[in-house]
């Protein structure tokens, strides 16, 4: 495949960045496109050029730290998939792709394509500690859970914490992420004892960071874990009755 990549280059956060242009003839269609990148930038190392920077790790849609914005849209297009799980038979010979780092003023630009989520990492700090016995693992019948509760409360577990969300939301907004890590705890008895504690102090924190919510859903759209925006509803429920319940 043949390739032309409009790719965001900036040195770091306090220069202005630019969009490059990189011919790349040598990708194949089964490549991933974290590894089509990998291909370009053993390129650019070959020519004594700067390689371009990007986050990755799992490269398995685990981990969440590989999100890019492909053409206008979070992690590219297909639907329900990380960028490392993106494959370039999504795209064709020939194409012009146009390659971003996240765009949103909570998510300031490190290096290129590398942008700093450090605000997320203090909204689950926000959200402080479970009270659980610790020691060795109890019964797991001792604390029963209806079947239908873990799901609900195992899909608001998957998120990766990737960003897509804010990044996709016109207005910069992260209740989707926040909404999910309430969320799954706020189903489980385990998350009973701080629920209403956590969800004041975890929204409270968001708030202090990104826009608000006004209902694009661009954001369930994006996620990579199509985590449904009816979390959004249930974590804006919680926090309403803990101004009634306190602290």
């Amino acid at each position: 495949m043949r390739l032309t990549l409009h790719i965001w280059r900036q040195r770091s956060s306090r220069e202005r960045g630019r969009f490059e242009t990189y011919r790349l003839d040598e990708a194949s269609p089964d490549m991933s496109f974290l590894e089509m990148l990998d291909v370009l930038n053993e390129q650019l190392t070959e020519r004594g050029e700067d390689p371009v920077a990007f986050e990755h790790d799992c490269r398995e849609g685990i981990c969440g730290s590989c999100g890019l914005m492909i053409n206008g849209k979070a992690h590219g297009p297909e639907k329900g998939t990380a960028t490392c799980q993106l494959h370039m038979r999504k795209f064709r010979d020939g194409d012009a792709i146009r390659i971003e780092p996240w765009r949103a003023k909570a998510f300031p630009v490190l290096k290129d394509l590398v942008v700093d989520r450090t605000p997320f990492d203090k909204i689950i700090q926000a959200g402080g500690f479970i009270s659980v016995n610790t020691g060795s693992a109890p019964e797991a019948n001792l604390v029963p859970v209806p079947r239908n509760t873990a799901e609900r409360a195992m899909d608001a577990a998957e998120c990766i914490g990737c960003g897509a969300c804010v990044a996709q939301c016109p207005n910069g907004a992260a209740q989707l992420f926040t909404a999910a890590k309430v969320s799954h705890l706020a189903l489980l008895p385990q998350g009973q004892p701080e629920r209403w504690q956590r969800v004041q102090k975890m929204v409270e924190e968001m708030e202090s960071y990104f826009g608000s919510c006004t209902n694009f859903a661009e954001c369930e759209a994006a996620c990579p874990k199509e985590i449904s925006i009816e979390f959004i509803a249930r974590m804006n429920r919680d926090f309403l009755k803990s101004q009634f319940r306190g602290s």
